[in-house]
């Protein structure tokens, strides 16, 4: 399909997917160093993702963590968010938990959006939503491998739930999806273009998604940051959110 006639949603996917393969190709190249590498790949993708989008969505809002802010977004109802390589460092070391997300947030919300993790050769999408596969008898909770926080591990212990160390948030947010988590439960810093397009593809699955207090995600805010969030199936909403209140 001519990517002047695809839909929202299905632009997304598709420049997450080309996005992906551009970085795999960068990393296979095998001349750079972890550090360079992470450099190029983020500047390789993101040149891709802001050119295309710009060509295609001229008159949307645009926000990447890869280039300056230009704040005549917050005048768009329509506003493109992305991330192209989340989880610079698993990208560096040649692991799989990466992603690059794309996503369209209109009026504040994560309408549509994709999160294509590469080194899965995967691609979710808000437009294809599959049944999340049921969960286990113990709960399973993703954290971060280098710095799991707190709260989650608190929360992991009170439910006697496994922890899965796991990279960058869209892998996380995209192991519940897939059923191979039950829990993402994040605090201590991101920021919109971590959470927009995984926000995006989990509320098409059916998933809560919200900040630790119960509250929405809302996005393009002159204040990019966002420092929690909580992806899970609706049923283990309210027990985590309790058990977050008495902390």
């Amino acid at each position: 399909m001519n990517a002047d006639h695809m839909t929202d949603a299905q632009l997304a996917a598709h420049l997450a997917e080309v996005a992906g393969r551009l970085l795999l190709d960068v990393r296979a190249a095998g001349v750079l160093s972890l550090k360079a590498l992470g450099k190029a790949g983020d500047a390789t993708a993101n040149q891709f993702l802001c050119h295309a989008l710009r060509e295609l969505r001229p008159d949307d809002g645009l926000l990447s963590e890869e280039e300056k802010d230009n704040f005549d977004r917050l005048a768009s109802s329509r506003v493109w968010i992305v991330d192209p390589v989340d989880g610079t460092r698993e990208y560096g070391e040649e692991r799989t938990d990466w992603a690059v997300h794309v996503a369209l947030a209109i009026d504040g919300r994560p309408v549509h959006g994709a999160v294509a993790l590469p080194g899965a050769g995967l691609v979710l999408r808000s437009d294809q939503p599959a049944p999340v596969p049921p969960a286990p008898d113990r709960l399973r909770m993703v954290v971060s491998r280098t710095r799991p926080a707190a709260e989650a591990m608190a929360v992991a212990a009170a439910l006697d739930a496994e922890v899965i160390p796991m990279g960058s948030a869209g892998a996380k947010a995209m192991a519940v999806v897939l059923g191979q988590a039950d829990i993402y439960l994040h605090t201590g810093g991101q920021y919109e273009w971590d959470s927009c397009a995984p926000a995006a593809v989990a509320l098409a699955h059916g998933l809560h998604v919200s900040r630790i207090d119960g509250s929405p995600l809302v996005y393009n805010q002159a204040d990019t940051y966002m420092p929690d969030l909580l992806i899970c199936r609706p049923q283990h909403a309210q027990p985590v959110l309790d058990l977050l209140a008495q902390q």
